[in-house]
């Protein structure tokens, strides 16, 4: 069956790569949770999407500018002000720590393609494998380079290659990294990319699908997994599936 990831946790309905977001990804029924990786000031990998504070929470300046403990001092409701003063940055490893004891999976993107952080795959993996998470974590990033450098730390850790424009032959190119899965735009992830290269042993999970034509039409192509800000919604498709 199709494997559903919460995108930034529920982002739909929660302010985005908090704690409650995650929470509530998983109390809705979602099979795992996406989220983004920064390092502060200090070296500490952060869960938050952007270069900077600005859109998430009431802060600003660059995730890079800011100690981990100025970070913590931030609201992150974003456009959720029912969360405000119960919605911080989180630390990746007290997702790690969260999440542990959960049968879910936890993808973790490396936010590295447009500022360069030294030694974020070291200090991810790290985290990973203190937590004992390795056979359950999915390491993607736009940065395929960044992907290669995981391969060589810790080769058993699943790759996802982000991909945003359409590939020719994308199982091919993800062989190169070497990558098990690709994480293609869903507008450029149709029935033949997926059925291809899938065939080829390389897994499709297509971000950020919130369409419920959409789930359902990957559900029904047997697409390996999406990520969504709405996982109820993929949940209830996912389960009406299963009594036709």
């Amino acid at each position: 069956m199709t494997i559903i990831f919460g995108h930034r946790g529920a982002a739909g309905t929660h302010p985005e790569n908090t704690m409650p977001s995650f929470q509530a990804a998983i109390e809705l029924g979602a099979d795992g949770i996406e989220l983004d990786v920064h390092l502060s000031k200090d070296g500490i990998p952060v869960v938050i999407h952007d270069e900077t504070v600005d859109r998430t929470t009431n802060g600003t300046g660059y995730v890079k500018d800011l100690t981990y403990a100025e970070l913590q001092q931030l609201d992150a409701c974003y456009l959720f002000p029912e969360w405000s003063g119960k919605a911080s940055v989180p630390s990746l490893e007290q997702v790690a720590e969260w999440i542990r004891p959960l049968n879910v999976k936890l993808n973790i993107e490396l936010k590295n393609d447009r500022i360069h952080y030294g030694q974020i795959e070291e200090k991810v993996i790290s985290i990973i494998g203190k937590y004992t998470l390795e056979s359950r974590v999915i390491l993607s990033s736009f940065n395929h380079d960044s992907l290669v450098t995981c391969y060589h730390i810790s080769p058993h850790i699943e790759r996802g290659a982000l991909i945003h424009e359409r590939l020719y032959q994308p199982w091919e190119y993800a062989k190169t990294i070497p990558a098990a899965s690709v994480h293609p735009y869903y507008l450029s992830a149709d029935q033949t990319v997926i059925a291809e290269s899938q065939a080829h042993g390389v897994m499709v999970r297509p971000y950020t699908v919130n369409d419920e034509q959409i789930m359902k039409d990957l559900m029904k192509a047997g697409c390996a997994g999406f990520f969504t800000d709405y996982p109820e919604i993929a949940v209830r498709i996912k389960n009406s599936l299963k009594n036709e």
